[in-house]
């Protein structure tokens, strides 16, 4: 409860912005001592700071990268926007990184940071089921998920595709990594540019032999 950190009998903890406008703004002298407060709290059990993200729409998309990297880390702190925003200095002066979850607008950051901390759980040991489901989902390499298919085997007049009933694994991987490049050309060009870059880089690394390494 920030309103604990406010200093004024009325326990405020938002302004009018600087300058005029609509909407009020998360003042900083109190979103700064809440942060303080629970960064404090999480240093006496692990002395390490743990990163601190504002979910508000003018942040850097969320990746899948970024989502692992949090799972293998000390842990967050997550602010939910509300109002029309954030004093600017609470986000320069403490560091906060700024994440979105795509192009458009929530009435406050509370699902924004329910839809990242599923995305983290997820990825810790022992949450799914099958680990190697993880490994096939859609940004893990790079690209959408291929389609998926199971019985009937002829549902309306659709078949599944001969090539996943055909018994031969370097087939069907075969067509799941062109579907999921087909897929991804056409419904994330964004995500096809970058696979593209990963690709070029890692053919342009040199490779070496045993007998290099060794050296």
């Amino acid at each position: 409860d920030i309103r604990a950190f406010a200093s004024d009998k009325h326990r405020s903890v938002d302004d009018t912005p600087a300058g005029g406008g609509p909407g009020m703004i998360l003042r900083a002298d109190v979103l700064g001592a809440a942060i303080d407060s629970v960064q404090h709290a999480a240093r006496l059990s692990d002395p390490v700071d743990r990163p601190v993200i504002y979910l508000s729409p003018r942040g850097r998309p969320l990746r899948q990268q970024r989502v692992r990297e949090l799972t293998a880390g000390p842990g967050a702190i997550l602010i939910c926007g509300r109002f029309e925003g954030v004093d600017q200095r609470i986000l320069d002066v403490r560091n906060i990184e700024e994440v979105s979850l795509g192009d458009y607008i929530l009435s406050g950051g509370e699902p924004a940071a329910i839809a990242l901390l599923d995305a983290v759980v997820r990825l810790l040991p022992g949450v799914v089921g099958d680990p190697a489901v993880l490994s096939e989902e859609s940004f893990e390499q790079g690209l959408l998920e291929y389609p998926h298919y199971t019985r009937p085997a002829e549902w309306e007049g659709h078949k599944i595709p001969q090539v996943l009933l055909s018994g031969n694994h370097a087939a069907i991987r075969q067509w799941r990594r062109q579907q999921a490049e087909k897929l991804t050309q056409q419904r994330r060009p964004d995500l096809w540019r970058r696979y593209e870059e990963m690709q070029r880089n890692a053919a342009a690394v040199p490779e070496c032999d045993d007998e290099e390494i060794e050296r």
